[in-house]
């Protein structure tokens, strides 16, 4: 039974989402919507830091593999930015994940499980374009950073070593890089973003390279019309992800039951003040063309808190 291959890619774009890609972005002085899973090329004000907690929940449970495999991961993401000038921002995101896996195996349910922080990611994002015009705004900007193995990736239960998708690190330094656009006016905002992950061999295993194309429109509901004095805004969100990832190689083999293609739509709801925004997204698979066995996405579900400070 081929079992260590056929749930090694279960949540390993998921773990991309959650850490990387997780709309660290800031705002400065005023009201305004953001991407909820994704970056915004919005700037953090000098000086100012930027704070974010999001819990992510991602179920999977659609499985072609005959062994009824259900995972579920919870992770609660922290992200701290910094403003180094008007231009410049760093940031640094660290996970806390509960991982679970179920499944069959020689007529027996077992469980897999375990939790604990993650691996840290650490980038800089740079303002390279920026036009600024009376009720609107547009920015590009690219960023690059590094994931470090800080989450433990060699736990062990009473079955042996856990699999991939369950350990909370990968074991590898993995750089990442990408570039983001942000159009905003009064009524609305356009955030699109191209990142890529390559992921590199630990312990005998390598998750294949993410690549992601990502569009975000944030409509303000509310109030419909400007005026003097109003506190707070309501917008809708809708959100597009294309998630392409390699094949996974165990032992320098190719998985065949590893990576593919994945398209999310993600509708959300954002409560925006000055300083803070509460926030609530959930994506769901509308297509998953997958390799072999890989076990398919259910839905991921975001509910986060942004402060600036």
């Amino acid at each position: 039974m081929k079992t260590s291959q056929a749930y090694k890619k279960a949540g390993r774009s998921a773990h991309v989402l959650a850490v990387l890609l997780v709309g660290v972005g800031g705002w400065t002085g005023q009201a305004r919507g953001a991407p909820i899973t994704f970056n915004t090329a919005l700037p953090v004000a000098k000086g100012e830091f930027f704070f974010r907690e999001q819990l992510v929940v991602n179920q999977s449970g659609d499985d072609p593999s005959g062994l009824d495999r259900d995972r579920r991961a919870e992770a609660a993401v922290s992200v701290l930015g910094y403003g180094v000038d008007s231009k410049l921002a760093l940031f640094g995101v660290l996970p806390y994940e509960r991982n679970e896996l179920k499944l069959t195996s020689s007529g027996q349910r077992v469980t897999r499980r375990a939790s604990g922080f993650g691996d840290l990611t650490v980038f800089g994002r740079y303002t390279l374009v920026q036009r600024d015009e009376p009720g609107s705004n547009f920015r590009v900007a690219p960023f690059a950073g590094i994931k470090s193995p800080t989450g433990e990736d060699k736990e062990n239960d009473t079955l042996g070593r856990l699999p991939p998708s369950v350990q909370l690190g990968s074991g590898s330094w993995d750089p990442l890089a990408g570039v983001v656009m942000t159009y905003q006016t009064l009524d609305y905002q356009v955030d699109g973003q191209f990142s890529y992950q390559a992921n590199n061999e630990a312990n005998g295993f390598e998750a294949g390279d993410v690549a992601r194309l990502d569009g975000s429109l944030q409509y303000r509901l509310w109030p419909r019309t400007l005026s003097g004095g109003v506190p707070a805004f309501l917008y809708g969100v809708i959100e597009a992800n294309l998630i392409h990832q390699g094949k996974d190689r165990v032992d320098g083999t190719t998985d065949p039951n590893s990576g593919g293609t994945r398209l999310f739509l993600t509708p959300g709801i954002q409560y925006v003040t000055k300083r803070w925004i509460a926030e609530a997204a959930m994506q769901a698979p509308v297509s998953q063309n997958l390799n072999g066995t890989a076990l398919e996405n259910d839905y991921i579900a975001r509910v986060s808190v942004r402060f600036n400070f």
